[in-house]
């Protein structure tokens, strides 16, 4: 029979609260994929742009993007027409109603930023950027440990 202890450890207790926080991040502040991104991504560059530039700029797989994209023109958020030159190329632009989106996604966004802090003094901030910065750099240097192992592994 399998152990449990009645009270998890703090360090299973705070990777807990990152996994509440990646959550709450994604669902709330707008994924680097998903459709709030992808709006202010376009509203970034004067509502519009190549699907292909748009790809590059946000970092996801092809796939994913054109789902995105589609569900976007679904909801007639923005529109897609093919280049004139280049017959394989789309060319995304906002709607009106896009724009009016976007804008208020990161008007949401900053008012996010405003408040998600306040219950921490300006001191107790910098300690916590402090220390958020060093488990980042933990985190890298395991990972970086962990491609080394698996190059020497493979090698």
């Amino acid at each position: 029979m399998c152990e449990h202890d009645s009270q998890p450890g703090t360090e299973l207790q705070i990777l807990r609260r990152f996994g509440y926080f990646g959550y709450f991040l994604h669902t709330h502040w707008g994924g680097r994929n998903g459709k709030q991104h992808i709006l202010v991504e376009l509203l970034a560059h004067d509502g519009r742009m190549t699907q292909r530039d748009l790809q590059e700029a946000s970092c996801i797989t092809s796939a994913s993007l054109s789902e995105v994209v589609a569900k976007l023109e679904a909801e007639g958020l923005i529109s897609r027409e093919r280049s004139e030159t280049d017959r394989r190329q789309l060319t995304l632009t906002l709607t009106d109603e896009g724009t009016r989106r976007a804008r208020a996604f990161i008007e949401s966004r900053r008012e996010f930023e405003r408040i998600a802090f306040d219950c921490l003094t300006s001191s107790e901030r910098e300690v916590l950027l402090d220390t958020l910065d060093r488990v980042a750099e933990r985190w890298e240097e395991i990972e970086a440990e962990k491609r080394e192992e698996a190059a020497c592994n493979r090698s």
